[in-house]
Formats: structure tokens, sequence, C-alpha cells
């Protein structure tokens, strides 16, 4: 059973750089799809990007293209979101979570199935 545990949130302004960390324990991180997602209070919980067990493979949300990169270091177990040219409706809580099953990504939070507590992530204009 994969355990994870996202860091690096806070407070940024507008136009700014985050890298949020998420650190997976219990094995089998390297084998399967990873994902970032995100949640806004009262909104429903939205796909961010995944990433391929090997890395080659990256997906993005239209709404982070091209300003947010995944990545993963298989030997340190860790997941990466480094977000750039941060908005305001970037805020949110942040999660990682695993793929249920090897082979495939998916943007439906429901094919995940363990995640990590979150850590939110405030800009500000």
């Amino acid at each position: 059973q994969v355990q994870l545990v996202e860091s690096g949130g806070g407070l940024v302004q507008a136009g700014g750089s985050m890298r949020l960390s998420c650190a997976a324990s219990g094995g089998g991180f390297s084998i399967y799809f990873m994902g970032w997602f995100r949640q806004a209070p009262g909104k429903e919980r939205e796909f961010v990007a995944s990433i391929s067990n090997g890395g080659s493979l990256t997906s993005y949300a239209d709404s982070v293209k091209g300003r947010f990169t995944i990545s993963r270091d298989n030997a340190k177990n860790t997941l990466y979101l480094q977000m750039n040219s941060l908005k305001p409706e970037d805020t949110a809580q942040y999660y990682c979570a695993k793929i249920r099953d090897t082979g495939y990504g998916s943007t439906w939070y429901r094919k995940y199935d363990a995640w990590g507590q979150g850590t939110q992530v405030t800009v500000s204009s």
C-alpha cells in the first residue's frame, strides 16, 4: 500500500513560482502512473497533471498547460509539480495520487486509489 505525503505549499504572489513534492512510501511507486489534483472551496476535485511510471508521458489540464510541469524521481520515490506564472485562480488544496491499476493514466479522480493529505497553495493578486 503506497502512502503519500505532499509538501511545498504556501502563499505566493501572482506571477510567482512554487514547487510541490509528494513523497511516497510503502513500495510500488515506480510502477504506477501518478497524478496531481486540486480542489478549491466549493468546487469539485480537478485534474491538474499526470505522469507515466517511467516519466516519459505527461498530461496536463488546459488551465495549467505551459505553466506547470509534472516530474518524478523513482530513485527517491518522489513526485513533483513545478508551478510557474501562478494565478489567483490556481489557489486550492493540491493532492498527489496514485492510479489504481498499472499501465494507464487518467484525468478522472475515481481512478486513483491512494491520496496524500493535501497541501494548500494560495496565490495573492
